[in-house]
C-alpha cells in the first residue's frame, strides 16, 4: 500500500480494527462486538466493504469470536499458512483488502467441518433489515424463506 493509504485507513479505522486487519494482531475474547451476535445479516469486510460471511453460517464455538461454517463466496477469502506463536494454523485474509480476518481450523460442526474463527475489528455487520439501504439488497436472498 502506498503512504497516503496507510494514512488513511488509519483515519478511517479505529485503532484495534487497524491492528487486526493491517498488523495481524488479535482480540481480545468475549469482548469484542460481534462474538455473541445473533440478527440476521451479512458481515463485510471493515476495509472494502466486500460482503464475507452470513449470520445464516455463523455458530457459537464457545471461542469468544464470531465463528462460520463458510464464508458467503469462497473466492472472496484467501488462506494462507501461519507458522506464528509456535503453532501451525491457517490464517484467512480478505481477497480485495488483504485484510487480517482471523484463522480457519477443522473442528467446525457439518456440513463443513471448518471454524472460521474471526476478528470483529475486521468485520463490519449489517442486519437482513438494512441490507437495500447499506447497497447490499443482492443479498437478501439469503434471509428469504
Amino acid at each position: 500500500m502506498k503512504n497516503k493509504d496507510i494514512e488513511q485507513l488509519k483515519k478511517e479505522l479505529t485503532p484495534i480494527q487497524y491492528e487486526v486487519t493491517q498488523n495481524n494482531a488479535t482480540e481480545p475474547p468475549f469482548k469484542n462486538e460481534y462474538w455473541n451476535e445473533t440478527r440476521d445479516g451479512i458481515f463485510v469486510d471493515i476495509v472494502s466493504g466486500k460482503p464475507l460471511f452470513s449470520s445464516l453460517d455463523k455458530f457459537d464455538a464457545g471461542c469468544g469470536w464470531p465463528s462460520f461454517t463458510k464464508p458467503i463466496q469462497e473466492e472472496e477469502v484467501l488462506e494462507k499458512a501461519d507458522f506464528s506463536h509456535f503453532m501451525t494454523r491457517t490464517e484467512v485474509r480478505s481477497k480485495l483488502a488483504d485484510s487480517h480476518l482471523g484463522h480457519v481450523f477443522n473442528d467446525g460442526p457439518d456440513p463443513t467441518g471448518l471454524r472460521y474463527c474471526i476478528n470483529s475489528a475486521a468485520l463490519r455487520f449489517i442486519s437482513k433489515e438494512r441490507l437495500e439501504v447499506e447497497g447490499y439488497g443482492e443479498y437478501s436472498y439469503l434471509f428469504k424463506k
